[in-house]
């Protein structure tokens, strides 16, 4: 088994490490606070090329896959800049309609996906089916040639940064799911949104939204065919987990990293670095296991999504997106007590991430899903629920 990352994926690593370090948490956290967007990273991150790092090249991408993806959300978030809608946009949006769009679809919008000028975000939960998409209540009805969208979505990331969103509905009350996914301009008639108050120190903002008989046209279901719905929505699913594990194993990087540097340095009981005292020094190292743990998980999912075991890759992304978001949320938790009170200020930048990781551990998918999923299918298990 090799470990080690090609020449090509060594290469897009550091120069995503340098990106990100050239804009940095501070950079992240200004923005947040401020109201605002990382626009001028994300089209600096679009003009190099790491946005479509997993898009065809022949729609403008780099023709790579989910684990050059995974590295630029790793990376990026390794240096305090943990961008969410790498995960809605690139990695859900553009590999949906890449592998179940129409031609006409993925020339409309692979592109603007890959050079950053497009984003289109992701909305499937809802107020009273969680993110169980079995209970979706939101209906598409045909109206002649045309589609009719009526329902709610809520938890929906960065509606106010995108151009479309791709809706999951339902087409058919059967008693079993028929989903169909649908490309939504984000200024359709009948489509309200209502921003969510959010206690995360983050760019992108979260919200409600309200579809009153949203007129669309044919082309706007993705595939232009029912039959393409439930393959597109599980489609999306691997990536998601993939990209948010990595991101989530930056982040607890960034904090382990911040919490060493200070810890080494900090002397307070006799001229020693409060590092050396194994009460510091033995939380931090634990934590550094966990995320490393964590990453190779990422790195093994993967590399098995990417060579198409998709149900090996569901079983290795759903363990990273678990191992993940606990190690993130230990790691930054763990910087926060290294650092005493300096840990709380915005200053030393790691309890700015401490929303983050909490919500980590729930989104996109619970931490609780996640063990039934490993008890059933792993496990064998009667189902729990």
């Amino acid at each position: 088994m090799n470990v080690d990352l090609t020449e090509e994926q060594d290469q897009l690593r550091d120069a995503v490490r340098a990106l990100g370090r050239k804009y940095g948490h501070d950079y992240f956290v200004r923005k947040a606070k401020a109201g605002e967007h990382t626009t001028e990273l994300w089209h600096e991150a679009g003009r190099l090329g790491y946005l479509g790092v997993n898009i065809p090249t022949e729609y403008g991408g780099g023709g790579g896959g989910i684990t050059e993806l995974a590295l630029v959300c790793e990376e990026l978030a390794a240096a305090g800049c943990p961008l969410l809608l790498l995960v809605v946009s690139p990695a859900i949006a553009a590999t949906v309609i890449n592998k179940h769009g129409t031609e006409e679809q993925r020339k409309r919008h692979l592109p603007g996906l890959a050079d950053g000028s497009q984003k289109i975000v992701f909305a499937i939960t809802e107020p009273d089916a969680g993110s169980n998409f079995h209970r979706l209540g939101t209906v598409a009805r045909r109206d002649g040639d045309d589609w009719l969208l009526t329902g709610r979505k809520v938890y929906i990331s960065g509606v106010d940064e995108a151009g479309h969103i791709l809706v999951v509905a339902r087409t058919e009350d059967t008693g079993k799911l028929k989903p169909a996914l649908f490309i939504v301009p984000t200024d359709a008639p009948g489509l309200e949104k209502s921003r969510l108050e959010m206690e995360i120190v983050s760019p992108e903002n979260q919200f409600l939204l309200y579809l009153d008989d949203v007129r669309l046209p044919a082309d706007a279901l993705v595939g232009q065919s029912l039959d393409a719905g439930l393959p597109a929505l599980f489609a999306g699913l691997n990536p998601e987990r993939i990209t948010v594990a990595a991101m989530s194993a930056g982040t607890g990087r960034y904090a382990i990293e911040k919490a060493s540097a200070y810890t080494a340095t900090r002397k307070v009981w006799g001229g020693r670095s409060i590092g050396s005292h194994q009460g510091v020094a033995h939380p931090l190292a634990h934590a550094a296991v966990q995320v490393e743990l964590a990453r190779l998980m990422i790195y093994k999912a993967a590399t098995l999504y990417d060579a198409g075991r998709d149900l090996e890759a569901g079983v290795s992304g759903n363990m990273a997106k678990y191992a993940a978001g606990e190690a993130a949320a230990l790691a930054v938790d763990t910087a926060v007590q290294a650092l005493g009170g300096a840990g709380m200020t915005t200053e030393y930048g790691v309890a700015t991430l401490l929303g983050a990781v909490r919500a980590g551990r729930i989104a996109p998918v619970s931490r609780e899903m996640i063990l039934n999923f490993v008890a059933q299918h792993v496990l064998h298990q009667d189902k729990s629920y």
